[in-house]
């Protein structure tokens, strides 16, 4: 039975270009992967699925939050793979886990945790609960060298809890820190 794969971690923790590696080893075995991304990311353009590394692709889907995944669009393929999975909605997430039985093709999901304040997105939360692997991406932490588990965003250069839970950004908004770390830096933020 094909199954519903979350890989979730930080900031800098190279989960699209695990995608994109994904894709392409499908790819060189003469296998279709279908690549969807939320329509909000369009850090790079809406229709490009980009890693930090420079390497990207184009989406073959956008989702909105109340999109219907068009079955047609599965014709033909071996494997779904997700970007930025924490910004889709319950309903796309329940799609997808669907695709999992009929027609039973595997879906892996990539996508943060937890915002910079800590708490779960809401596509997160979903793939956390209904996922049948769920799997961590690691990195370490930007300012030591322990494994980071969370996100400080940056404004101004300086740490904040201040903002909308969604900002796209990279590394001049984000950094993935430890616990520690995270906390002796929105300490200073306060």
């Amino acid at each position: 039975m094909a199954k519903l794969y979350y890989r979730y971690g930080t900031v800098g923790s190279a989960k699209t270009l695990n995608l994109l590696a994904v894709a392409h080893n499908y790819e060189q075995q003469g296998k279709r992967a279908l690549l969807i991304k939320p329509a909000l990311d369009d850090r790079f353009g809406k229709s490009k699925i980009r890693s930090r590394a420079g390497l990207e692709r184009d989406t073959d889907l956008l989702v909105e939050p109340d999109s219907e995944i068009d079955r047609g669009a599965l014709e033909g393929v071996d494997c779904v793979l997700v970007d930025e999975a924490q910004f889709l909605s319950d309903g796309i997430v329940d799609q997808l886990r669907r695709i999992t039985i009929d027609p039973g093709i595997p879906v892996i999901c990539y996508g943060l945790r937890t915002d910079f304040r800590t708490e779960l997105f809401a596509g997160s939360k979903r793939l956390l609960e209904v996922a049948d692997r769920i799997e961590e991406v690691k990195t370490t932490c930007a300012f030591c060298n322990k494994k980071a588990i969370n996100n400080l965003e940056l404004k101004d250069g300086q740490p904040t809890l201040e903002g909308p839970s969604v900002d796209l950004g990279a590394e001049e908004k984000y950094l993935p820190a430890c616990y520690r770390c995270y906390l002796e830096k929105i300490g200073s933020a306060g």
